[in-house]
């Protein structure tokens, strides 16, 4: 995790993941959702959600990601959003995460 967000007493967990030029970074994207799910089912509800934002150009999975393709080999989206880093910004200038 590397943000922890706060608007109107709701916290969420973010987490930034940014892939340049293709690596590593895709492989770790599965343990990282393990990791996001974790806390926030044993946060007790202290954390509504959590996000992981992919920006960068590097990335080959990302579509693969950020579609829910993922939620075929772990149960994640219910505490889990994986979403582009323009997403991501979109939603927060609308206040909707």
């Amino acid at each position: 995790m590397d943000v922890l967000a706060d608007k109107e007493g709701n916290k969420y967990l973010i987490s930034l993941k940014w892939q340049q030029v293709g690596g590593t970074a895709e492989q770790k994207v599965p343990f990282e959702v393990i990791c996001l799910t974790d806390a926030i089912l044993k946060s007790s509800g202290k954390y509504k959600k959590a996000y992981l934002v992919l920006g960068g150009s590097g990335w080959t999975l990302r579509d693969f990601y950020t579609s829910g393709e993922l939620e075929k080999y772990l149960e994640y989206r219910e505490a889990v959003d994986i979403i582009t880093l323009e997403d991501f910004v979109a939603k927060a200038n609308k206040g909707q995460l």
